[in-house]
């Protein structure tokens, strides 16, 4: 399936979360077998071409497809988790949301000095969670030169955030004016 079709198996969801959103839904992308597999197929060939050593995708929705990803190449998978998900010392990055902050750790043990881990993940938006992987995977040791999307929202500026931060970024489809 061409990125274009596998757009169309995008849900949008009219003021979710609040009114004036177009919340962009891959539940049924997922849900769609060949959507999938074509889905994880691109962003595979992507990964493979710039290098990749591990797949490294961010809690929730990037493990459904960094998981996917790093099982096609034959690599490892680094789970970027929540705060408290690991039951050993973990290294952590506070960062900015919207409103607060969150957290995002990881085992620093996952990655090796000097490999190349390539961030999986859903959608990249504002890009702070994406951002703040990046400089965890740093922060242990590994090199991030690139990120891939199945989904960009252009024009929320998180993919020139991350390509600020010497991160590559691609996806598979954008959506404007969300």
């Amino acid at each position: 399936m061409t990125p274009e079709a596998l757009k169309a198996l995008v849900r949008t969801v009219p003021d979710f979360p609040e009114p004036g959103i177009q919340f962009r839904d891959i539940t049924t992308l997922i849900g769609h077998a060949e959507g999938l597999s074509a889905s994880v197929e691109h962003l595979a060939a992507k990964a493979c071409a710039g290098g990749a050593q591990k797949i490294a995708g961010m809690e929730a929705r990037g493990f459904i497809f960094g998981a996917a990803v790093a099982a096609a190449l034959g690599i490892g998978f680094v789970p970027i988790r929540k705060p408290g998900k690991l039951p050993i010392d973990t290294i952590g990055i506070d960062y900015a949301l919207e409103y607060g902050t969150d957290r995002l750790e990881m085992d620093p043990q996952a990655v090796a000095a000097g490999e190349r881990v390539v961030i999986v993940d859903d959608l990249i938006a504002t890009g702070g969670t994406a951002l703040a992987a990046a400089e965890l995977i740093r922060m242990a040791g590994a090199v991030v030169e690139q990120a891939l999307f199945v989904i960009d929202l252009p024009d929320l500026g998180g993919a020139e955030k991350l390509r600020g931060a010497k991160v590559a970024v691609e996806a598979l489809m954008h959506f404007e004016g969300e």
